[in-house]
């Protein structure tokens, strides 16, 4: 049943990333890691087989969670981007717009796997923020709790895949923030010799200057 809840996306972008340490919107309640992720609506596959995973997770909930009974309506996690939060009715970001949206979380207990295209491990938090694209790893289980019913999402392995811009309250990173480096021309490349980038000096005996105005004097040398 596990592997009929688990499900790893294709290419999804990351948002609210809180992957490194645990987090709490609101004082008291329990710190978790987790992240909202972003599933294109053209990604069809991807979706078929999260929802193939949500139906898994109701059957197992009336096996083991809900007294053998389905409820009638059984909340799930995941909503329709172009729609409105549930939390407040107002709509969601324009980042969510043609997509598909969900959060995955995970206890403090089982902090979630971070690691890049070659699924080496990140150690640069920086490399990871909200707004990166990448693969998740979530599995979705049925929960009762205080009379309430429905299907959460555990949060797995996550893996960078590519930059993106990065959403609000997210610091950039240092490819973001500088660009990309320029060629430059007038001064050595680091670690290359002098004559490298000027024969002139190459060719001038050691401790002697090859040509050009002393700055002291005025005087050519």
């Amino acid at each position: 049943m596990n592997e009929l809840t688990n499900v790893t996306t294709g290419e999804v972008r990351l948002s609210y990333v809180h992957l490194f340490k645990p987090y709490a919107a609101m004082q008291g309640q329990e710190e978790k890691y987790s992240c909202t992720i972003l599933v294109p609506k053209t990604d069809t596959d991807t979706m078929a087989r999260i929802n193939a995973a949500i139906e898994a997770a109701k059957q197992r909930g009336i096996s083991d969670r809900w007294g053998g009974v389905c409820p009638p309506i059984v909340p799930t996690p995941v909503y329709d981007g172009d729609g409105v939060r549930p939390s407040d009715g107002m709509a969601f970001g324009p980042e969510c717009k043609g997509h598909w949206v969900f959060t995955a979380s995970a206890k403090a207990d089982y902090p979630p796997e971070i690691v890049d295209r070659m699924a080496n491990p990140i150690i640069n938090q920086s490399e990871v923020y909200s707004g990166m694209y990448g693969r998740v790893n979530v599995t979705f289980f049925p929960y009762a709790c205080g009379g309430r019913k429905g299907i959460g999402c555990g949060l797995g392995p996550v893996q960078k895949l590519r930059d993106g811009e990065a959403l609000g309250g997210s610091a950039p990173t240092a490819a973001q923030a500088i660009g990309t480096p320029q060629p430059q021309t007038a001064a050595p490349q680091y670690g290359a010799s002098a004559g490298a980038q000027n024969p002139a000096a190459a060719q001038a005996p050691w401790g002697q200057p090859a040509g050009g105005v002393n700055p002291l004097t005025g005087m050519p040398y």
